[in-house]
């Protein structure tokens, strides 16, 4: 297939003001040097830049590509990400988002490594930072389908410059820089996407979308599937650091809630296009089309529709918006997982006294780590949406149930913490992954032909949440009613509870005094 030279330019220009905006943005932290500057923005985003960034940050280029390509491959019912998703975006805001803020958190981690130690946080981070890691690998995935489809390029060159690009402004700007930069890009998504459907709906090879069958087809074995993905993806979608950057960046706890509603709200206005362009997918006789076949990789249904169904322009402008919505949210996610990596491992762990200077420094450095590995996995593994579905699993059974239980259970302690998280792990691991090529060595239920019916995940994380709950519970009770004595609280999370010298691993200069600034929010440690 020969290149889209038009088309390559169009997103060339695009790019170039991306960068330029991103830049411009980065000048707000310009002799600021805190932590909280760079990573929370000062705390100082408002409500228009934080719906704008709020709903950005998970309408990506696997958000709009992967629910299209659902639409497609299995039909409405089975579409259960975009709407699930905006569904743990309301969660986060009825339980969590105006704690977290009170409290004035830095990251998601914070309350884990004050109440826990710091590595049980470490454990922590390693879950959030795969959930992270899927979810950039699913957006960059979407935008090398995308690009090879309409401009003819190879999709791994496409996946390495925009990961490049990505990273040069976060690099530098911070939050102030994806903010800015989200409030255009999400703006492209939305009039990008929206211009191409008249087109495409009124193509001669196009059946009108009410004359077909894409709602789908439903088998009453699939029940306890199809319940499971609703609860992995909508609680799943609760613990993550990415909404919870722009949560305690927020001015106030109460701005937090509404960020929250109303990301919830704009993320399912923004899933309707994608859902049109794979019902339309699903209606179009692509064997008269210029395409000339049927349809052999559902990745790229979105890019097909975009480039065989509207006219060259309006296709380029699609284009766009697919790269804006990468961008939107591959920023975001390499912007986080380097904040919890800088500040919840190596500021905690290897170097407690580091500078606040030097702290940002391993955040940039983590963040090329993170779109290496990121745009790694793009280029190796097939499915969009399975991607975006993989994102949630773990961060699901293992960081779900320890989030409700540092938020809502005063008992929880780190035995406990330890015991729910390896059990739910082994209990996960053990239901194999084909997308990662692990095969599963606990045949659950109803196990059939290598499937596992069984919603074996729910299973996983509800054990998990039970064994944190009840041997917290056991210790807690042991320890306080000296039936163990304390010196046996090796631990020391429930009677032999570290000093408040020892526990000083995190630091903020205010007013020239020195600080713990997790310390003095501990409210549920005894």
């Amino acid at each position: 297939m020969a290149v889209n030279w038009e088309g390559l330019i169009g997103v060339v220009i695009f790019y170039v003001i991306i960068l330029a905006i991103g830049i411009y943005a980065s000048r707000k932290n310009k002799g600021k040097s805190s932590m909280e500057d760079v990573m929370l923005a000062g705390r100082n985003i408002g409500m228009f830049l934080g719906v704008f960034t709020m709903t950005a940050t998970w309408v990506g280029g696997g958000y709009i590509n992967g629910t299209a390509q659902s639409i497609y491959d299995t039909g409405l019912i089975w579409a259960q990400a975009p709407w699930a998703y905006s569904l743990s975006l309301f969660i986060n805001g009825l339980f969590f988002a105006t704690h977290l803020r009170k409290q004035r958190y830095v990251t998601m981690l914070d309350p884990y490594q004050i109440k826990y130690g710091d590595r049980v946080g470490v454990l922590m981070f390693l879950a959030a930072y795969s959930g992270e890691i899927f979810w950039s690998s699913a957006i960059l995935a979407a935008l090398g389908s995308t690009f090879s489809v309409i401009l003819g390029i190879d999709k791994t060159l496409a996946i390495i410059v925009s990961t490049c690009i990505a990273m040069s402004y976060t690099l530098f700007g911070g939050l102030y820089s994806v903010a800015y930069t989200d409030v255009l890009q999400l703006s492209c998504i939305f009039f990008g996407l929206w211009l191409a459907i008249p087109f495409a709906m009124t193509n001669e090879h196009v059946t009108s979308i009410t004359e077909t069958n894409w709602f789908g087809t439903w088998e009453n074995k699939y029940t306890g599937v199809w319940i499971e993905g609703v609860l992995l993806l909508s609680l799943g979608g609760v613990p993550w650091q990415a909404y919870f950057q722009r949560v305690l960046s927020a001015k106030t706890p109460r701005y937090a809630r509404i960020l929250s509603f109303a990301g919830a709200a704009g993320c399912m206005i923004m899933t309707i296009p994608s859902f049109l362009m794979g019902a339309i997918g699903a209606s179009t006789n692509w064997n008269e089309t210029a395409y000339g076949q049927e349809i052999t990789d559902s990745n790229i249904v979105l890019p097909l529709v975009l480039q065989y169904l509207t006219p060259q322009v309006v296709s380029i402008i699609g284009l766009g918006a697919v790269c804006a919505a990468v961008m939107s949210s591959a920023d975001s996610s390499l912007l986080s997982t380097s904040s919890m990596f800088a500040r919840n491992v190596y500021k905690r762990i290897i170097r407690p006294n580091a500078s606040e200077k030097e702290i940002i420094w391993v955040m940039r450095c983590s963040i090329l780590v993170s779109g290496t590995i990121a745009s790694t996995l793009a280029i190796t593994i097939d499915s969009i949406y399975g991607l975006f579905y993989l994102c949630s699993d773990f961060v699901y059974v293992v960081l779900f149930p320890q989030l409700v239980c540092v938020v809502y259970v005063s008992f929880s302690n780190t035995y406990g913490v330890l015991v729910g998280y390896f059990l739910g792990l082994i209990l996960r691991l053990g239901g194999g992954e084909p997308l990662l090529g692990l095969k599963p060595f606990i045949e659950y239920p109803f196990y059939e032909d290598g499937e596992q019916l069984f919603p074996f995940r729910t299973f996983a994380m509800l054990v998990s949440l039970t064994t944190l709950c009840v041997v917290s519970a056991l210790f807690h009770y042991l320890f306080t009613n000296n039936i163990l004595d304390k010196k046996w609280d090796v631990l020391k999370c429930v009677t032999n509870i570290q000093s408040e010298d020892e526990g000083k691993n995190a630091f903020k200069t205010q007013n020239g005094l020195t600080v713990d600034v997790g310390l003095s929010m501990l409210t549920n440690n005894e």
